[in-house]
């Protein structure tokens, strides 16, 4: 008897224990746990999905209570009468709103109650009833919805099927001129400058002057080129024709690089093939430089009106570190050609812009000390 009895202390303790865990874990859910309640009768005219006995009861989306009792009215198969147990500060009202709720997608239903308007309770609650329809679940609603949704498709079955129709009438249409459309898509993108083309895009340089005599004069100092200026309808790789006109042959035309980086670009490179250890570079790569020949693009063209001939036309700057101007020019050449061919018209480029490289070079020797 004496070894029996620790466990039978033992087993009482778990035993307390565990029901007092029970007893405040339901105090905890119930939100009003041993204090004050008061008890009111809800009327529901409709069935309840889902309600339970110790279901949750909310005002104004705060649990205050739970639901104590259901059962069907006696006088009446369509009405579901409910007990619910609520603290008693809760503030309800004879025209407190009743609903059925639903925590989550697919929560478990509540009640839920939203405050009325009147300020007082001017005595005892009669019973409250529900708003109609309230007790309608989710999925009646989804049902009524596809009702709706079927009745209408019934009702406009015809004109459906004549727009169907009309479609499968415009999409066979579509597949017989498949043809006609790429040849109109075609053209728009052609006349909008855009699209995909077959035949491959050819590039063409311009020649650097070279050919000199040994330099006469040596030039001092650091001195630079920076990229010329121009008008936006020559930042293009383009050839450009004048007057404007579509030229058969040019239309995969590109020079190496817009226009006036690769005349920047050739001007160094023939004042390398004059003297290359004096020669000058590009402003990003020397910084403050002595002096700058500064070149602004005013010609670059295929001229049309009598017989084709590149012209090119340049106006020359030199300009000290202060940024007072030494000395300026305008450089002009063009060179006539007979067959308007891509090649045909690059030979004649490089002809002039020889030519007025050679001319530059002199005179920015003579400009320069």
């Amino acid at each position: 008897m004496e070894t029996r009895a620790p466990f039978v202390v033992i087993g009482a303790f778990v035993l307390a224990a565990i029901v007092a865990v029970f007893g405040f874990v339901y105090w905890l859910n119930n939100t009003g746990g041993l204090g004050p309640r008061a008890v009111y009768h809800v009327q529901f005219d409709g069935s309840v999905p889902g309600l339970l006995i110790g279901a949750g009861v909310l005002f104004n989306g705060i649990r205050v209570g739970e639901v104590t009792d259901l059962a069907l009215a006696p006088d009446s198969p369509r009405r579901v009468n409910a007990t619910i147990s609520v603290a008693s500060s809760t503030p309800v009202r004879a025209d407190t709103k009743v609903g059925l709720d639903f925590q989550g997608l697919t929560g478990v239903p509540v009640i839920a109650l939203e405050g009325g308007k009147l300020l007082t309770n001017s005595g005892a609650v009669p019973t409250l009833i529900a708003e109609p329809g309230a007790g309608e679940g989710m999925t009646q609603a989804a049902r009524d919805a596809l009702r709706k949704v079927d009745s209408v498709l019934t009702e406009n079955s015809e004109p459906l099927k004549k727009t169907i129709a009309n479609l499968q009438t415009f999409t066979d249409g579509l597949a017989r001129n498949t043809g006609k459309l790429d040849s109109i898509i075609a053209g728009v993108e052609k006349m909008t400058g855009g699209g995909p083309s077959n035949a491959p895009k050819i590039t063409y340089d311009l020649r650097a002057a070279q050919g000199f005599a040994p330099p006469e004069k040596t030039i001092k100092g650091q001195w630079s080129i920076p990229e010329p200026t121009a008008v936006a309808m020559l930042e293009t790789q383009r050839m450009l024709v004048s007057p404007t006109s579509e030229v058969p042959g040019f239309a995969e035309f590109l020079w190496a690089d817009a226009i006036p980086k690769l005349i920047q670009a050739r001007l160094i490179e023939s004042f390398e093939n004059y003297d290359i250890a004096h020669a000058p570079l590009r402003s990003a790569d020397v910084g403050q430089a002595d002096f700058q020949l500064l070149i602004d693009v005013r010609h670059f063209r295929v001229v049309m009106d009598s017989g084709p001939q590149a012209q090119i036309g340049l106006s020359a700057r030199l300009v000290d570190k202060a940024g007072k101007v030494v000395a300026s020019r305008l450089f002009e050449q063009s060179e006539k050609f007979d067959k308007v061919e891509p090649q045909i018209a690059v030979t004649a480029f490089d002809a002039a812009f020889g030519r007025i490289a050679k001319d530059m070079i002199a005179w920015t020797v003579q400009g320069l000390p």
